[in-house]
């Protein structure tokens, strides 16, 4: 299913590739395209998880640069019966954090300076137990393709209104090849941005769920969301501010109001996602296993 998904996702942002390369240059433009497009989808399967770990400045940690993280990541993949995935720290005054990898044997999980510093070890828990979840349903591969092909999409769509603009301008002798481009430049983006939007809130539900079954205590990550939440509206992003096509991968939404990117919101609301996991303590009679308490290594 996992597979699936992801073979529709990408033939649908393909094709709004190969129409934005219709719209540009016509049936050359769109062969061109379509091209580039498949090029794009083998890199992004095999690459873009290096690429979106680049981007943000992430770097590697073992058990000896950060032993009570590493040691966390490890004990959490053990109890949702997963290979050990690589852990990346970002330095971001932001609390957030995101996982990525084509699948369970090349994953990764990285989480961003803010969140260490703002969190209980209980809470880190949770939260990596949420990304964890991701990473044991696949959801990394269609979340981390979405993202570097998405971007593609918007980059190509700011070509269309220079080049699409001009190619029928010559053609009509007026002004509305100008506007059709401004038209592809505008929605391009959106549509691309509805697709990830369609797959991310009930995938960030399914996974707060199993989060919660993986690390022992729903509330752990409830407390979790709220701290985040309030923490990505007052602390930027800026690299993510700069790459809106990446932000349905971090657990809370890290765009502020303020952003253009953030008006297409990637997640469901903090509160539902909140009220969600209470219920489900409330159901177990809030059953806990203890986390590893003290201050990180």
């Amino acid at each position: 299913m996992p597979y699936l998904r992801t073979f529709l996702l990408l033939a649908l942002l393909t094709g709004l590739f190969l129409v934005i390369g219709a719209l540009i240059a016509g049936r050359q433009g769109m062969i061109i395209a379509f091209v580039i497009a498949l090029a794009m989808n083998l890199f992004a399967y095999w690459n873009s998880d290096r690429m979106v770990l680049s981007m943000y400045g992430a770097r590697e940690v073992d058990e000896a640069s950060a032993p009570r993280l590493f040691a966390l990541v490890r004990d959490l993949a053990r109890r949702a019966g997963l290979p050990m995935p690589k852990v990346y720290m970002i330095e971001n005054d932001q609390p957030n954090a995101f996982a990525t990898g084509r699948n369970p044997e090349h994953a990764a999980v990285a989480v961003n300076t803010g969140l260490m510093r703002l969190l209980t070890p209980e809470e880190v828990a949770g939260v990596l137990a949420h990304e964890l979840s991701h990473v044991r349903h696949r959801d990394t591969l269609t979340m981390t393709m979405t993202a570097v092909i998405a971007g593609a999409i918007g980059m190509l769509a700011n070509f269309a209104f220079f080049f699409g603009g001009m190619r029928n301008d010559r053609r009509e002798g007026g002004g509305g090849g100008a506007i059709a481009g401004l038209l592809i430049m505008l929605f391009a983006p959106l549509a691309a941005t509805l697709v990830q939007l369609a797959i991310s809130r009930t995938r960030e539900f399914e996974a707060d769920r199993s989060g919660a079954e993986i690390s022992g205590n729903p509330l752990w990550l409830a407390s979790a969301l709220g701290k985040l939440e309030r923490g990505a509206q007052v602390v930027d992003n800026p690299t993510a501010e700069g790459h809106p096509a990446t932000a349905h991968m971090f657990i809370v939404n890290p765009l502020h109001r303020r952003s253009i990117g953030s008006l297409f919101a990637t997640h469901p609301p903090i509160e539902e996602r909140i009220r969600r996991l209470e219920a489900m303590a409330a159901q177990q009679g809030q059953a806990a296993q203890p986390a590893p308490r003290g201050p990180w290594g």
